[in-house]
């Protein structure tokens, strides 16, 4: 994998080998190489983000119906630094800010807090998106959901 990154699940490991081959010969690839129509098997669990530079902010512009359905409250259109728990300083506006900065994709594991108990945390993928190629003007994130694991029997439980 590009520069040693190894993504956790199956679901971020299907969006990470799309957006290298995305990639092509360029650092990145832009939005207009990405089709949701080939994003089928991870789809409802993206969410893409404008980066906008002066000052540094990330404005969701389409989130997944997994990703709604797993969140307290619905964030498309809204500003990341006016969200709290996401707004800096958080993990979340690091993880997005070293990906814009650096033009580099970053994985990251998040406690999850949303409304359904049954899940302990999230595991995600940022990847970078560049119209021309250089500057970093749209992330892709990418969020799967990792639930308690419960014994298999019941003397697991002992």
């Amino acid at each position: 994998m590009k520069d040693g990154l190894e993504p956790s699940s199956v679901l971020l490991c299907d969006a990470y080998r799309y957006w290298l081959d995305r990639c092509r010969d360029r650092a990145m690839p832009s939005r207009s190489d990405i089709d949701p129509v080939e994003m089928v098997g991870f789809l409802p669990n993206v969410a893409l983000l404008d980066v906008k530079w002066d000052p540094m902010d990330f404005r969701y512009r389409v989130i997944g119906t997994a990703i709604d359905y797993h969140s307290s409250a619905t964030h498309t259109g809204e500003w990341v630094s006016e969200i709290p728990g996401r707004a800096p300083p958080s993990s979340v506006w690091d993880n997005f800010l070293r990906v814009a900065e650096t033009g580099l994709p970053s994985d990251s594991a998040v406690p999850y807090v949303g409304p359904h108990k049954d899940f302990v945390k999230t595991a995600q993928i940022t990847l970078p998106l560049s119209y021309e190629g250089q500057v970093v003007d749209m992330l892709l994130l990418v969020v799967d959901y990792i639930r308690y694991k419960l014994p298999e029997t019941p003397d697991q439980c002992r």
